[in-house]
This record gives C-alpha cells, structure tokens and sequence, in this order.
C-alpha cells in the first residue's frame, strides 16, 4: 500500500526554489513585466486579518502579503505553475506559501509516526512516479533524504516535514516543506517555496505567522462531533499522499484520477518558482540567514 501511496504523492505541491527574480516560463515574458502582473493583484497589506479559503482567517503580519483564493490561480500562472483554483497565497520577506484545502474527513492523530519507513515508502515510489514525469515532459525526482523528519504537535494539530529532493539537470538542491494543519472536516495544507539557503530561517518566519491562523467557527479539530466523516487515512498516509492516499484506500478511483491529473500539473509548473525578489516588489529589503 505504502509504495503505490508514494507514487502517487505528486499531488503535493514540490516547491522549486530557484535563484533569481521570478523565473520565466514559457510564456516568453520578461522579469520586469512578470513584476508588473504581480503588481496587479489585488494583495492585502499587513498587519490586517485576511480570509483563508472559505474555512479559516489568518493575521496577515506587517510587510506581508495576503492574496485570496480568488485570485490564486494567477499568482500560480505568474510563477510558472497551472492556474488551478482553490489556492490562498502569503508573501513573506523572500519566501511565500500556497494555502489549500482537502476536504477529506477528520484525520486520526493517534498514529505514531516512523520516518526510516516512510522515507523508505517515499523512495520506492520514485520509480512509478518518474515515469509519469516523463510522460508529461516533466524533470525526474529523486528522494535524497529529509530535511525535517515529519513530526505531529498534539497541542497545536499540526503535521510537518521537509523532504530533501533532486531534480534532473538542477544542480541546486530542492526543499519541499510542508505544514498540515488537521481541521474538523480535512486539513488544510501549507506549502513554503523559499530558496533553500535560508530555509531554517523561512520555516521559522512561517511558523511564526501560523499562530495567528485560525479555523473558522465550527471547523476546529477540537469541535469534532459523533457523527462526523472520519478520515480513511492516519498521519503517515498525509506525509505519502494527502487527498491521493484517500482516495486509493477508499477506492475511489474517479477521484483519483482527478487527482492525479490536477497534482501531476502542480509538479509540472512549479520549477518555474523563484521567490527570491519577491519581498522587492513590495518594498522590503532581503534579509541575510
């Protein structure tokens, strides 16, 4: 089960950072007016509460960023990704991060995590998951090993970890770091794009502003009630697959095939993610890790 699940983890977001301002896709536009798109959107200033999705707010710090869902699919677009809906973005001093929600059913936090086994599960699935990169023209992904080994906060809900990857002709080493923070009715995942230098130091400023994130009325994980849809998967799946992993073990395989098809474009756009830049756009200085 593990190994089909790790084939299957391209629904996750792989945040690509790349050195430079914004990197240009194949739409053949320059650095300046990507900067002048991005200067379009409708970002809101901090400090102010900005609204996340439909389920959650965040306290949007001072000097950040918040676009709404409404406006998420460009940003995406601007940075090389697909323009797939659903998705909030924060821009921080040299980092920003992707915001969405799978609605999958309240996840079970009583799993006790083994990182050896599922980098071991993660690894086996490069394969299968390669061959469908090259099937869409996308560069191959090799595990190299974790960043952050995954770990779960019983006191705040949140699951985290940072994998360590390789990316076919990128001499620069790739960080996927991802936040799930588990909700009442799914979780809603987090993912950093920084450049992997200052990541420690990202991370950091990231989990910083998640403490003013905030499940709307009802939503919380604590606000659990007999009768409610639970999950068919525990923690490690999360750390596998995500919605991916749901939707094998419950054999829904419409729902799959959906699935793949919107993470496997995710993948595809997201080396085309630079941040390093993007704190001049609006004015800040890049601060030294």
């Amino acid at each position: 089960m593990f190994k089909t699940l790790a084939a299957m983890r391209g629904i996750a977001v792989v945040a690509l950072a790349l050195h430079g301002l914004i990197a240009v896709a194949q739409d053949g536009m320059t650095p300046e007016q990507r900067k002048e798109e991005f200067a379009k959107l409708p970002w809101q200033a901090g400090p102010a509460q900005g609204t996340v999705g439909s389920k959650a707010t965040l306290e949007v710090p001072a000097q950040s960023r918040l676009l709404p869902e409404s406006h998420g699919a460009r940003f995406l677009e601007l940075t090389g990704n697909l323009p797939e809906p659903g998705h909030t973005i924060l821009v921080g001093g040299n980092w920003f991060a992707v915001f969405s929600f799978a609605d999958i059913g309240y996840v079970k936090d009583d799993e006790k995590l083994d990182p050896d086994e599922l980098l071991k599960s993660l690894k086996s699935g490069d394969g299968p998951a390669n061959e469908e990169r090259r099937k869409l023209g996308i560069a191959q992904l090799t595990t190299e090993g974790w960043a952050v080994p995954p770990h779960f906060d019983p006191q705040t809900k949140h699951l985290e970890w940072g994998l360590r990857l390789k990316a076919e002709g990128d001499p620069h080493p790739i960080i996927n770091y991802t936040v799930r923070m588990l909700g009442r009715k799914g979780y809603e995942n987090v993912v950093l794009v920084s450049d992997p230098e200052s990541l420690q130091r990202d991370v950091a400023e990231l989990k910083d502003v998640l403490k003013g994130f905030k499940f709307n009325g009802g939503e919380s994980y604590a606000e659990f009630k007999p009768g409610d849809h639970v999950a068919e998967i525990g923690l490690g799946a999360l750390v596998l697959g995500g919605a991916a992993a749901a939707a094998v073990k419950g054999g829904w395989w419409k729902s799959l095939l959906a699935l793949l098809a919107a993470g496997w474009k995710l993948i595809a756009g997201a080396a085309a993610a630079a941040v390093v830049g993007l704190g001049k756009l609006f004015g800040r200085k890049k601060t030294t890790p």
